[in-house]
């Protein structure tokens, strides 16, 4: 079982312009924890803070204030502790169009990650994990991805890649930052379907982050809501969102379309 937890975890980023000096509040006071085997989702509008969270998690930012702990430890900040906390703790980034390098191919960007963390002893055997990689993540026949690159895979089979990069260290912990939301509505459910299914095989702890409350219900055990840098709603996914008890979250609910209402109205109307 492992564990991330969050303890009044702070962020502010000093802005500077000329004599002018503002600090803006990215994160104000932060408390959670992620566990093996349950999905987190965290929502809000775009600036309140959500990629913040996942960036100061995945060792990408540093927090002002307060801990982030891993398995009870703080997290580390240098040296070979922190290359093992990034081997348990990895990141599907929002753009698969920005996250994988052009220039090279599928089997390099997979392959990569497993060689620096040792988790073969052949180039036969890294060939033939890479293989079973893309497998899980439904790109086969494999062999026909290995060595293509980037530009010759479409935005659905890019993030695919780009999952199962994530996957190749083998972690216990998986930030997902809004995940689909570069993607044709069209792909989003099988990419998600597929995060949801290796999170269960794996006993994975997942973050969510997403602005869409509709796939944060299916997805996710419990729901965090962000605004302005303060998660204020936070508890079991059905109860957030049936019986909301902040005017934000509530506002949200409202903004959500709903396919009923909108052929009601068409029947209404049509009278």
């Amino acid at each position: 079982m492992s564990e991330i937890r969050l303890e009044h975890v702070i962020k502010d980023f000093d802005l500077r312009n000329g004599l002018k000096h503002t600090t803006i509040h990215a994160v104000k006071d932060a408390s959670f924890s992620l566990e093996s085997g349950k999905t987190i989702a965290l929502v809000g509008e775009s600036g309140s803070g959500k990629s913040t969270i996942a960036r100061m998690i995945t060792c990408l930012e540093t927090p002002t204030s307060g801990s982030i702990l891993f398995d009870g430890k703080p997290v580390p900040r240098r040296g070979k502790a922190l290359h093992q906390y990034r081997h348990n703790v990895q990141m599907v980034f929002q753009d698969p169009f920005a996250s994988l390098n052009p220039y090279h191919n599928i089997y390099h960007h997979l392959v990569r990650p497993m060689k620096i963390n040792h988790l073969a002893d052949s180039e036969d055997e890294y060939q033939d994990k890479v293989m079973k990689l893309l497998e899980r993540v439904e790109l086969t026949p494999a062999k026909d991805f290995m060595w293509r690159r980037p530009h010759e895979l479409s935005g659905g089979q890019r993030q695919r890649v780009a999952i199962a990069r994530a996957l190749a260290p083998q972690p216990r912990i998986l930030i997902a930052d809004e995940p689909v939301s570069m993607l044709d509505v069209s792909l989003r459910l099988g990419v998600l379907n597929l995060l949801a299914r290796i999170q269960q095989e794996e006993q994975l702890a997942m973050l969510y982050i997403t602005h869409d409350l509709a796939t944060a219900r299916h997805f996710s055990d419990e729901i965090m809501v962000m605004y302005h840098g303060d998660i204020v709603e936070h508890g079991p996914s059905d109860e957030v969102i049936l019986h909301p008890q902040n005017q934000y979250t509530k506002k949200l609910l409202g903004a959500a379309p709903d396919p009923d209402s909108f052929f009601r109205n068409k029947k209404n109307n049509s009278k």
